[in-house]
């Protein structure tokens, strides 16, 4: 990025920490996936049993999500941000050294509370500190962090379990959350004597509303209840799709569990293509463009995936698919930092929850439908919806502008 009043060096680095922060929450999520069976065989329980790691640590994760709002706003979003990166260095030891299920699932908890700050504070932050013109492109930014988390957590949770062991994935997150604690906390430090707050945004001493008021002002809003709405449907369609594609491209086309594995997670990558062409699509496509254009490009990847004949286009029609979805997060993403712009945090923190029960429910009922449907409509039918979805958002950013223009 060129240098700008928003975009100085001290505020790129405080960026760069958050992606960091962004990239380890989005790993510990995942990390446990590929060590199930290594876990189930070193505890003597089934597989259902060692699953508690990841089912306790989403429960734990979207519990917390919405405390998180109101207290950024009051103790601060970037200090909540470091002690709760330094907490999941503690909780990683208790995990590392579990001596039973029970203890791990202690230490993923313990995980999972914390981390849960880090995504939606890092929003609520970045919109405080950037104004909105610059926000949407270094959204992008911030979400490479978390995409590349997202991607790699898998990954690491394989490769540390076979090469080394189970225990050394939890040494390693303990390290990388210790260190980028560390940096965030000293960066706080030098943000209190030299803020970065730009152009009369609202940074970090937001109101002293009740939580219940606070909720009640931010939901009146037309836009609010139209972002909200798009971040469930979004999180039910798009990831409730992608949660079977895998298990669609196996059933249908005969691919092993590892290729379709690597099929589907090619969508990942996808988003990393946009979060780095992002500066340039930004401008040129515009917010209601960039919704359209997302939706379309996720509709025609997810088709691509339903009705593809051969095993070799879909990781192109993956590809094509985390391309739109990330085009289409990014925009909604950057108005939910909008939202609420005198309680920024609880703002975020809603539009967290939000897709966080969208998710659930996508995977949910994308498992009970294929037994009815097929995997195949089940696919095809998300990503058209997609589009209906899209036309939708973009309805809303045009009413929101005429608002604005009439105000």
């Amino acid at each position: 990025m060129p240098d700008s009043p928003a975009l100085t060096p001290a505020l790129r680095r405080s960026i760069l920490l958050l992606s960091l922060s962004n990239f380890s929450s989005m790993s510990v999520q995942r990390i446990c996936d590929a060590m199930l069976p290594a876990l189930a065989l070193e505890f003597s329980v089934s597989l259902a049993q060692a699953a508690q790691v990841v089912s306790f640590f989403a429960i734990a994760y979207g519990a917390a999500l919405l405390v998180y709002g109101p207290l950024g706003d009051r103790v601060g979003k970037f200090r909540l941000i470091a002690l709760c990166t330094l907490a999941c260095s503690v909780g990683s030891i208790v995990s590392a050294l579990a001596p039973d299920l029970a203890t791990l699932v202690l230490g993923r908890v313990l995980v999972a509370l914390a981390a849960a700050a880090m995504i939606p504070m890092g929003l609520a932050w970045v919109g405080d500190a950037v104004s909105y013109e610059r926000r949407q492109e270094t959204l992008a930014l911030l979400g490479l962090g978390s995409t590349l988390g997202l991607v790699s957590g898998q990954l690491l949770g394989g490769v540390f379990t076979d090469w080394f062991g189970w225990r050394w994935a939890f040494w390693f997150l303990t390290a990388l959350f210790g260190i980028v604690g560390t940096l965030q906390w000293r960066d706080w430090q030098q943000q209190r004597v030299r803020p970065h707050h730009m152009a009369g945004l609202t940074g970090d001493a937001g109101p002293r509303h009740s939580f219940g008021t606070q909720l009640r002002m931010i939901l009146r809003r037309p836009h609010v209840r139209a972002v909200l709405t798009v971040s469930v449907l979004n999180g039910a369609l798009a990831f409730g799709a992608m949660a079977i594609w895998a298990s669609h491209l196996h059933a249908t086309l005969g691919l092993s569990l590892a290729a379709s594995g690597a099929s589907a997670a090619l969508a990942g990558v996808g988003g990393v293509l946009y979060m780095l062409t992002a500066r340039r699509l930004i401008p040129w496509l515009g917010e209601r463009g960039l919704v359209r254009t997302g939706a379309a490009a996720l509709a025609i990847g997810a088709c691509g995936l339903a009705f593809t004949p051969v095993g070799a286009l879909a990781p192109v029609a993956s590809l094509v698919a985390g391309f739109g979805l990330f085009m289409f997060q990014n925009t909604l993403q950057t108005n939910a930092t909008q939202m609420a712009p005198e309680a920024r945090g609880m703002g975020v923190a809603m539009f967290s929850v939000s897709l966080f029960i969208g998710q659930s429910i996508g995977v949910v009922l994308a498992a009970s439908l294929i037994g009815r449907w097929g995997s195949t409509a089940v696919v095809a039918g998300a990503g058209c919806a997609m589009l209906v979805l899209g036309q939708f958002f973009a309805r809303a950013l045009q009413r929101r502008d005429a608002a604005a223009a009439r105000a």
